[in-house]
């Protein structure tokens, strides 16, 4: 091969070999900016703080962390220095309220020695299930109004004397007086509807119900209702009942627009469709709530 042809060959291999390296080069470069680029971008989107609810937190728990443990029936909390403020006006409206007792009172009746009283009682069903949550209503005129949500719960508690007392604990058609801002001291002050423990088509240990047309147990026919005591327990009746709440703000948050704080409920004890007298019943809990 001729001497001038193999200097071309080398030269034109030189040649691609200097622009392949230059190519390289830049690529390079261009990769290494982008690098930098998005490293900084996620830098940058650490350090924003996020709008975070404390809703979300709970819901995002894992099944496996939750499960058997009562977290479900707890009310999300939010930090415990926020002293913000909410305003609140016609139109608006309050939603994912949540009333998680933590204490159950019952004004057991006295005696000729003691008066009655509000004794300190135990849950014993459903230990892990008591909790009113979900809440949601209208604010109007100043007022707020329950709408709908998971509104009550069935408890039974259990009082020193041994005596079990169900119970409806309900939000079911809270009212309330509504100030123009929510903030830490607070206070609202409401009445709410309270339904009966039992529904009609519930059977007493001797077949007696609202719905079946029973009303009286076998062998007790010859009374013929006379008995006034024994007419309460045959003859069942729907026997609603009012309560009051108080709510007590404690935390704003107003980023959020989230509150937490304490509630008093007091309501009637079931009356076993009207063949027992309701007792008073004060629960006492956490509160939790945003506005929508």
């Amino acid at each position: 091969m001729p001497l001038s042809l193999v200097v071309s060959v080398l030269n034109i291999k030189g040649k691609l070999y200097r622009k392949t390296q230059n190519f390289i080069e830049i690529l390079i470069m261009r990769i290494r900016s982008f690098l930098a680029l998005v490293i900084t971008f996620c830098l940058t989107l650490g350090f924003i703080p996020a709008k975070t609810y404390a809703f979300s937190e709970r819901g995002n728990a894992q099944f496996t962390d939750v499960v058997n443990t009562g977290k479900a029936n707890d009310c999300p909390e939010i930090d415990s220095s926020s002293i913000g403020s909410i305003s609140l006006s016609n139109g608006d409206s309050l939603k994912g309220i949540c009333m998680h007792p933590t204490e159950v009172y019952v004004k057991v009746p006295g005696s000729k020695r003691q008066k009655s009283e509000f004794l300190s009682t135990k849950i014993i069903s459903p230990r892990n299930n008591t909790t009113v949550t979900e809440v949601y209503g209208d604010i109007d005129s100043g007022k707020f109004t329950e709408k709908g949500g998971i509104d009550f719960q069935l408890i039974t508690v259990l009082t020193p004397g041994g005596l079990e007392v169900p119970f409806a604990f309900s939000a079911k058609d809270l009212t309330a007086s509504i100030p123009s801002s929510i903030e830490p001291g607070t206070e609202l002050s409401g009445t709410t509807f309270t339904p009966n423990y039992r529904t009609g088509d519930f059977l007493d240990p001797k077949a007696r119900a609202a719905n079946t047309g029973v009303e009286y147990a076998q062998g007790l026919v010859a009374l013929g209702g006379d008995d006034e005591e024994l007419a309460k327990e045959n003859i069942k009746v729907d026997v609603n009942g009012t309560g009051t709440v108080k709510l007590s703000i404690t935390n704003v948050d107003s980023d959020t627009e989230e509150f937490t704080g304490t509630f008093e409920a007091v309501q009637p004890s079931d009356t076993d469709m009207g063949s027992k007298d309701p007792l008073d019943v004060k629960i006492i809990g956490q509160l939790y709530g945003r506005k929508a």
